[in-house]
């Protein structure tokens, strides 16, 4: 009998501390709201796409642990190998990084770029496909912070090094220092969250905000409550297969693990950002396909900046991958985005005006 009870006061101060420590909003009214998709069939190339993922995981099916991240960070760096890149490319050493530079741009206009990846993998080179096109259409340079990953480092850390390169970037261009005329932050995947983080950062520390903000397919919300996290599973080809396991574990050891690796509270609006405050936001353009994991995550993100006040669109695509513009010229649904993007960012200037 004392062990059944010592088990039960175990068990009642698990349940305490979890509902002390993870207070999670219940967000669900969030998800009455409606969103367009837009109207066609993937093209041809997604196919082409698939393949290549399904031939990645069969290439790293039989390696574990950092093997594995191991193989993933190599393969990821290869993804724009191949694609007709424009810009020159240049290291910078402080803040870490690499500058994009498309022929011609007004380098006074900038854009700083945060990369996917899980916040374990993913590098500027990774991510030159996008941050080449994003420089030509922005007519922009582009700083690709190099932050620091995990599980090598804190969390926090790269957190640290995307504000350092968003104050840094305020004030330098890639060749002399000069004040930003024109500002957009941007990211995709997890360097879409730390994009939107960087909004309700800067707002709280009375920073230029920037003038615009574009996330890819961005994590909101780690602590996984949307629908479309368990829902999608099937039918996301990138994420499905990594993080579709996590359907059969409860919430609550998601939650601990999630606070174990992150050293943050999965509700921290630092690593959700749709559980802080989004009033206030300079105008920013979502983008997600409707058959991804994350796709009730930016919807959740882009019902709750409206409600309160903030100029937030999502556009949706249909049955894309997670973050398809990386495969640039495979797919013309990934030239269809930029050329969205650039619409957008337009129109944000045009208002300026």
């Amino acid at each position: 009998m004392d062990i059944i009870w010592i088990v039960l006061a175990i068990v009642l101060l698990i349940v305490a501390a979890t509902l002390f420590l993870f207070r999670i909003e219940d967000l669900s009214h969030l998800d009455d709201r409606d969103y367009p998709v837009r109207e066609r069939t993937p093209s041809e190339g997604h196919q082409q796409v698939l393949g290549q993922l399904r031939e990645l995981r069969e290439a790293s099916r039989d390696l574990k642990g950092k093997a594995r991240l191991m193989a993933l960070r190599q393969h990821m760096d290869t993804l724009s190998e191949g694609m007709e890149l424009v810009s020159e490319f240049r290291h910078n050493d402080d803040p870490r990084g690499e500058w994009v530079i498309a022929p011609g741009v007004d380098t006074r206009r900038r854009v700083l770029y945060i990369h996917g990846g899980a916040w374990a993998a993913g590098s500027p080179r990774s991510h030159r496909t996008i941050t080449d096109r994003f420089s030509r259409l922005a007519n922009a340079a582009v700083f690709a912070v190099d932050y620091r990953l995990m599980p090598e480092h804190r969390f926090l850390d790269g957190v640290r090094d995307c504000q350092e390169a968003y104050r840094w970037l305020l004030e330098h261009g890639p060749d002399v220092r000069e004040r930003a005329s024109f500002f957009v932050v941007a990211g995709d995947s997890a360097g879409g969250s730390h994009t939107l983080s960087l909004l309700a950062w800067a707002r709280d520390n009375g920073l230029r905000q920037a003038d615009a903000a574009v996330a890819l397919a961005p994590s909101t919300d780690l602590t996984l409550t949307a629908p479309s996290n368990r829902n999608n599973i099937p039918t996301d080809p990138l994420l499905g297969p990594v993080f579709g396991g996590l359907a059969k574990v409860p919430l609550p050891i998601i939650w601990w693990g999630t606070f174990a690796a992150f050293r943050v509270s999965p509700t921290n609006p630092v690593a959700s950002p749709l559980r802080g405050s989004l009033a206030n936001l300079p105008p920013t353009l979502i983008h997600a396909s409707d058959t991804e994991m994350l796709l009730d995550n930016a919807r959740r993100y882009a019902a709750k900046a409206q409600s309160e006040g903030s100029s937030v669109v999502l556009h949706t695509w249909p049955g894309m991958v997670h973050v398809w513009h990386i495969f640039g010229d495979m797919l013309p649904e990934a030239g269809e985005a930029f050329e969205d993007i650039r619409e957008f960012l337009a129109g944000v200037e045009a208002q300026k005006s």
